[in-house]
């Protein structure tokens, strides 16, 4: 059985029992997976098992069967909310690949890149689709949830695509855009593994608003990550959404604030060219806006302890808790 410790999550457990409750349902879930994306068809089974067979943290299914204890985790809805989160993060994954033009997926060749953009948007279309089915049998909030975050989140992606509109602060909004993006998913992940458990509706609300908190937080901290990190120990290569044009938070700073370089501000001004990266990640290490960066995550991170402290006491509470200070290690 596969450790957490191994899978490099951000929910770091103290109590063993904890974890090991964990763990089991986690294994049921990798099992199920692979069981609810078999058609029958070998082409269409395998295109969709792609992306989940090369591994993956599964962070929204653990923090789904976390947050249940919080009730009684082996109550019914627990375990098929948690299966739909996933099929939902990794049919987003599809998508997101196609219009990244991503050449791979955790080490190995992306959908896109093995088969075509056409395959894998279909591909992350039937996930969708199962993911639905699971709903179906959870009831009509449940269904009325995972449409209302489904929004969300092509709605936080429609705009990360198109850009802020005129007139927008562009802090204001690109955090806007990862709570949708982002948190929208993971809150949920937290609010239905909750809810099912049988939790009372203040702790649904709060387990679900400390996901979207630390959802952002932790795309902030992937952010800080591509401009300030050590492939060997993050598994991240730096630099990536700079070639790619992708706007992160410090690049955002860096592009409004007064004291950016006359030469970063036209570096991170569009996509960074190959021969210019080293430079850009070396005056993006020295500006300000790493700092300013840093604080930001900062601050999302003792907002999430601040909403944590509003569950109940114990090791659930504790290990989310914990999130909050991986965060800002991770970001550091």
């Amino acid at each position: 059985m596969v450790s957490l410790a191994q899978r490099a999550t951000p929910v770091v457990f103290v109590d063993p029992k904890l974890e090991a409750s964990v763990v089991e349902k986690l294994a049921v879930i990798e099992d199920r997976l692979h069981a609810v994306v078999d058609s029958g068809d070998s082409f269409l089974t395998e295109t969709a098992s792609h992306v989940f067979r090369s591994g993956g943290k599964r962070f929204r299914p653990m923090l789904t069967l976390t947050a249940a204890h919080f009730g009684d985790p082996g109550a019914p809805g627990v375990l098929d909310s948690a299966l739909v989160v996933e099929l939902t993060h990794l049919a987003t994954l599809y998508h997101d690949d196609v219009m990244d033009e991503a050449p791979t997926r955790h080490g190995a060749p992306s959908a896109n890149s093995r088969w075509s953009n056409s395959i894998a948007i279909l591909a992350g279309d039937y996930l969708f689709s199962v993911a639905s089915e699971l709903v179906a049998g959870l009831g009509s909030d449940t269904v009325r949830t995972q449409a209302r975050t489904f929004s969300r989140l092509v709605h936080g992606q429609i705009s990360e695509t198109v850009g802020p509109p005129a007139g927008t602060e562009p802090i204001d909004w690109y955090l806007g855009v990862l709570a949708e993006k982002t948190g929208s998913l993971i809150a949920t992940a937290a609010r239905l593994g909750s809810q099912f458990a049988g939790a009372s509706p203040e702790v649904v609300e709060a387990a679900a608003e400390f996901g979207e908190i630390v959802g952002v937080a932790f795309q902030l901290s992937d952010d800080l990550l591509d401009i300030d990190s050590d492939p060997k120990t993050s598994g991240k290569t730096p630099g990536t959404d700079l070639l790619e044009g992708v706007p992160t938070l410090p690049v955002l700073y860096a592009q409004t604030s007064d004291d950016t370089s006359p030469r970063l501000r036209e570096l991170v001004s569009k996509p960074v060219a190959p021969e210019d990266l080293a430079e850009t990640l070396r005056l993006l290490r020295e500006s300000s806006a790493m700092d300013k960066a840093r604080q930001t995550l900062g601050s999302y991170a003792k907002r999430a302890k601040e909403v944590a402290a509003r569950l109940p006491k114990g090791s659930p509470r504790d290990a989310l808790a914990g999130m909050c200070d991986y965060m800002m290690e991770r970001g550091s």
